[in-house]
């Protein structure tokens, strides 16, 4: 495995992908820990998840600086992703025996209750967009709810798979809680499929969440699948234009566009859409583009280059088919994997650009009639991960609240995570849900207790 630095195309570390036999005494020791591990008191877990959150802060700088080599992020970001980690860890520590707790059920028993236990171990596989986010947006729920952890993350980001895996074991968590697997996707299936694992969980690309999911379901196991998103950022004609613009810009955006729940489709009522374009594609154009670990950048390279080929090819096959270019879509002459802040307008229903996910600094308007046009455009796509919607019309935020296809919804405001809240996609853009209690109760068995 190979980290090359996205900003500069060298290669920075490489790693020796695990041996058959090395995964093997990875399985072991998870299965012996998640034996001892389920019977620890939640207080006891809560102490280590809290020292996590303390360590994470205190070396915060360091880990964002990987972060921002191994893909790219801006340092700024980097160093607000780890804040957001130790937030989770934190949150979990302090909420997860509430959340756990047995809840009565009155039945004809004297006694009947429900009950919330571990499964033991859960692989996670996790992308490099987020590559400490993503992971313990898992970690905490699942280490607080009393399962292990089996990682195995991007192949371009091994170095903050190693760093994950440290921070969890300084912090005081027995030896085979949280291990990292340095292995391909082709190992995965394997790992599912063994009889120690007893759930796995994806966050990814939609073709990779199939995958994990027909392995899982081949061995009936428990899955939660994240995936792509194209969601729709709807602005309609009582919305504060100005907020809405500059909002969009930002969730386009962030992380150089690399984000399953960033806005890329900004579905305008045509009574304004010309003005938006103006506010939009002047935001887009005052971003700056370099390097990420300067302050003052607001826009890094993408992850890596074939990730250009492809945002580009989605770019150049969508102008051909009849889209306007505002800004942006020409590949700068410089090194690295940069896409420059692209916006198209006219995009319509054959376009890659209204269609597919498009993983990068591009965002699509499409002009909609009426708010009836609106909410068939959002909805007209095979994802169904989060959605944005500007207007200060109850009855209109009503109308959104109830119709658009979404795991969530966002009135007035940017599409986020927040481990407060359950976060998740319906249709293509995945099955079950994370963060909140509806994210810790995903990896546990919950038994219904019946006593005369």
């Amino acid at each position: 495995m190979r980290s090359i630095n996205p900003t500069t195309n060298e290669t920075l570390a490489e790693y020796p992908e695990l041996t058959p036999a090395e995964v093997e005494a990875k399985l072991a020791l998870a299965d012996r820990r998640a034996k001892a591990y389920r019977h620890t008191q939640i207080a006891e877990r809560a102490g280590m998840m809290a020292a996590t959150a303390r360590l994470l802060r205190e070396r915060r700088d360091g880990y964002a600086h990987l972060m921002t080599l191994e893909m790219g992020k801006p340092i700024a970001a980097a160093e607000s992703e780890v804040e957001k980690c130790a937030w989770a860890c934190d949150y979990y520590a302090e909420n997860a025996a509430a959340m756990l707790a047995d809840i009565p059920a009155p039945s004809d028993a004297s006694n009947s209750r429900i009950i919330f236990q571990p499964l033991g171990v859960v692989l996670a596989v996790m992308p490099w967009n987020f590559p400490f986010w993503q992971c313990f947006r898992f970690i905490a729920p699942a280490l607080m709810a009393g399962n292990v952890g089996l990682l195995k993350h991007a192949s371009n980001v091994p170095g903050c798979a190693l760093a994950i895996e440290e921070v969890l074991h300084d912090a005081g968590f027995p030896e085979g809680c949280f291990q990292t697997l340095l292995i391909g996707s082709h190992a995965v299936a394997d790992v599912i499929h063994d009889a120690r694992v007893a759930a796995a969980t994806l966050t990814g690309s939609e073709g990779a969440g199939r995958s994990v999911g027909a392995a899982a379901g081949r061995s009936l196991k428990k899955v939660v699948l994240e995936l792509g998103g194209s969601d729709p950022f709807i602005i309609m004609p009582s919305a504060d234009l100005d907020a809405a613009a500059t909002t969009a810009v930002t969730a386009r955006t962030i992380n150089n566009g690399q984000s399953c729940i960033a806005a890329k489709r900004f579905i305008v009522h045509e009574a304004i859409a010309e003005r938006f374009e103006q506010a939009m594609t002047a935001g887009m154009l005052a971003l700056r583009v370099g390097d990420p670990m300067d302050r003052s950048i607001q826009i890094g390279p993408l992850a890596r280059t074939e990730f250009v080929d492809d945002l580009d090819r989605q770019v150049q096959e969508s102008i051909r088919l009849g889209a306007r270019l505002l800004t942006g879509g020409k590949r700068p002459a410089m090194p690295g994997s940069f896409y420059p802040p692209t916006v198209l307008a006219d995009v319509a229903p054959d376009m890659p650009a209204y269609r597919e996910e498009t993983f990068g600094p591009v965002a699509a308007i499409i002009r909609a009639r009426d708010i009836d046009d609106a909410i068939r455009i959002a909805n007209d796509s095979r994802f169904g991960l989060g959605a944005s919607a500007w207007t200060t019309d109850a009855a209109e935020q009503e109308r959104f609240v109830s119709e658009i296809e979404a795991g969530s919804i966002f009135i007035n405001g940017m599409v986020k995570s927040d481990p407060r809240l359950p976060f998740g996609g319906i249709k293509s853009s995945g099955i079950g849900r994370e963060l909140s209690q509806f994210g810790i109760r995903e990896f546990v068995n919950v038994k219904t207790v019946w006593i005369a």
